[in-house]
């Protein structure tokens, strides 16, 4: 059973193509030194290393009907961010707990990187991963990635290949990385997912 969290953080509509992810086993991998932690959920306020913070909200903010809360919690005595509540598409259609990766205006310069690595728990429903970088102009532009979720730590390999672009014809850009984010997307659920950790392999 999960334990509760008493720490707060909280404050379109287009078809998806699903991403290869590649899960593998074990932590040895983690410690290469390739590697390149952006958040590993230390914080106590939602802060991450970068200095910038982790947001949830909901398409309330456009008008939709979706509900949901985004908070620091303990699961299976993992520390994590964790987002849940009901998608719902009458309006809108998602929920989301998102990073920015431009600290001080900058852009993060991911391009020496194959993609994003991450400890996910969930509910056993798919979930969203969506990189916006410089060339996005719209709200419904981003670069896309679906991963299925167990309810179980897991660690994740989402590598660049793997994110479509939505509303844009410009290839994704890795010298401008500005948000990354995952996502309860586009079809009625109950939505529950949490991360323990994100990097950059």
């Amino acid at each position: 059973m999960a334990k509760k969290s008493t720490t707060g953080i909280m404050g379109r509509r287009n078809l998806m193509a699903a991403a290869v992810i590649l899960p593998f086993a074990g932590r040895g991998h983690a410690a290469a030194p390739e590697l390149k932690v952006l958040d590993d959920i230390t914080g106590t306020d939602g802060r991450s290393p970068l200095g910038t913070r982790w947001a949830g909200f909901t398409d309330q903010v456009m008008g939709g009907r979706s509900t949901g809360s985004a908070r620091v919690d303990t699961i299976l005595e993992r520390r994590c961010l964790r987002l849940s509540g009901r998608v719902n598409t009458k309006g809108g259609g998602f929920i989301q707990l998102a990073l920015d990766l431009e600290p001080g205006g900058i852009p993060l310069n991911a391009s020496a990187y194959q993609g994003f690595e991450i400890d996910v728990w969930g509910n056993g429903e798919e979930y969203n991963c969506h990189i916006r970088t410089t060339d996005v102009r719209w709200y419904e532009q981003s670069y896309r990635a679906t991963f299925a979720s167990k309810p179980e730590w897991q660690t994740l390999r989402l590598p660049w290949s793997a994110f479509i672009p939505n509303g844009l014809k410009e290839p994704l850009n890795l010298k401008g990385l500005q948000r990354v984010a995952l996502l309860g997307w586009m079809r009625d659920f109950d939505a529950d997912v949490a991360l323990a950790r994100i990097a950059l392999y």
